[in-house]
């Protein structure tokens, strides 16, 4: 009898290439790095880079972003190697999306804001993380409608085109921004349920864990509320917000798990997800997780310090905790790992934060952190609740 062969039905990877400009205000080795990010993004929404295109100009062209010239070369190569995908580091006009659609008609175009909004759409699993990406992805939809009509009907599905756009290719302007009030109504009602929650959490001290995409967030939640919470080393792995009851010794906190933040974050997404980040907002204590193996750990720091800013949350007491510490090492190989520890302790310490090591994965210095936490959730306890004796 003839051995069955099996049919592979596994869609293979799109492949792409991505497209970043080098201006006055983004040096070339900043716009490296964004790329380098851009790559793990779209790895996340499952595609392979197959090439990345550096553009040189003072500021990005009007009309294609990148200029005719280049933009000629980036066709050329895409039609030879069969690319699927094309991806702009930087949020494209409807101007210029439709100057690029026009002059490479078979690919899919995307921005870092769409390809951002489709991974949030892959990874949405509750009707309220739903809700919140689906409106996101209607208000970056609304203003470049003309040109997404026929854009939309000639994809088949794949990266950035999952969410509202198949539906609703023969939707138009007023639909749409039915749509929009109609979302937001359903988020005020749902934002007002949880603010309810919130309220009747009882008599303890809440503590959110917030931090840059991938710090290992959520692996710390895991280990200290012994729960299991969804993690895995890729970008937006959280989406909703996870709370947990968190008891050490003899007191009891509730510990929030928030949605990552990154470099260039869509507006409408920070707006849809008010409700995710306002268990940021009314948190008694920050800790703010860093991923210190990363080579850009002191951006990343910056760029949660600035979104905690714009939301009103920056005065709050903050624990900075270094991630990731069994991965440190010197790229020279000059310095030990206790070596640069040190160095970092002293300059962040001297900057006036409160800091401290551990290596969620490895649990290394995890008995440490759990002493600091019972000390700060103490302190804050007998501060917001005088009268209440803990659990015994």
């Amino acid at each position: 009898m003839a051995k069955r062969v099996p049919i592979p039905t596994a869609k293979p990877a799109e492949t792409c290439v991505l497209i970043g400009l080098a201006t006055r205000l983004q040096r070339r080795e900043q716009l490296e790095e964004y790329l380098e990010e851009l790559a793990f993004l779209a790895l996340t929404a499952k595609a392979q880079t197959d090439r990345v295109f550096i553009q040189g100009l003072d500021k990005p062209d009007v009309r294609t972003f990148v200029g005719s010239g280049k933009l000629q070369e980036i066709k050329e190569y895409v039609e030879e190697e069969e690319i699927d995908i094309i991806i702009f580091d930087d949020e494209l006009s409807p101007v210029q999306l439709r100057n690029i659609e026009k002059e490479i008609p078979e690919r899919k175009i995307l921005d870092r804001t769409n390809l951002i909004l489709d991974i949030f759409a892959q990874r949405a699993a509750t009707a309220h993380a739903k809700t919140q990406v689906e409106l996101a992805q209607y208000q970056y939809l609304l203003p470049r409608l003309t040109n997404m009509w026929t854009h939309l009907q000639k994809q088949k599905g794949g990266i950035g085109m999952k969410g509202p756009g198949e539906k609703e290719i023969e939707t138009d302007r007023r639909v749409i921004r039915d749509r929009i009030a109609l979302l937001r109504k359903q988020l005020a009602g749902i934002d007002q349920q949880m603010a309810t929650q919130r309220k009747n959490r009882g008599s303890m001290i809440r503590v959110a864990l917030v931090g840059y995409t991938n710090a290992g967030k959520s692996t710390l939640m895991t280990l200290m509320s012994k729960s299991d919470v969804f993690a895995e080393n890729k970008l937006f792995a959280t989406l909703d917000t996870t709370v947990r009851k968190v008891v050490i010794d003899n007191l009891p906190f509730l510990l929030s798990d928030t949605v990552g933040f990154i470099r260039k974050l869509p507006t409408q997404l920070i707006e849809s997800f008010k409700s995710t980040l306002d268990e940021t907002r009314e948190s008694d204590l920050l800790v703010h997780v860093i991923d210190v193996s990363h080579p850009q750990f002191e951006d990343h720091m910056n760029v949660v310090e600035r979104t905690l800013t714009d939301i009103g949350s920056d005065s709050k007491p903050t624990v900075v905790l270094f991630n990731k510490v069994d991965m440190l090492s010197d790229p020279e190989g000059e310095r030990s790992r206790e070596d640069l520890e040190r160095g970092i302790q002293e300059r962040f310490s001297a900057l006036g934060h409160d800091t401290m090591f551990l290596s969620a994965k490895t649990k290394e210095g995890y008995d440490e952190f759990r002493r600091a936490m019972y000390e700060r959730v103490k302190d804050l306890h007998i501060k917001r609740y005088p009268y209440n004796q803990f659990l015994y």
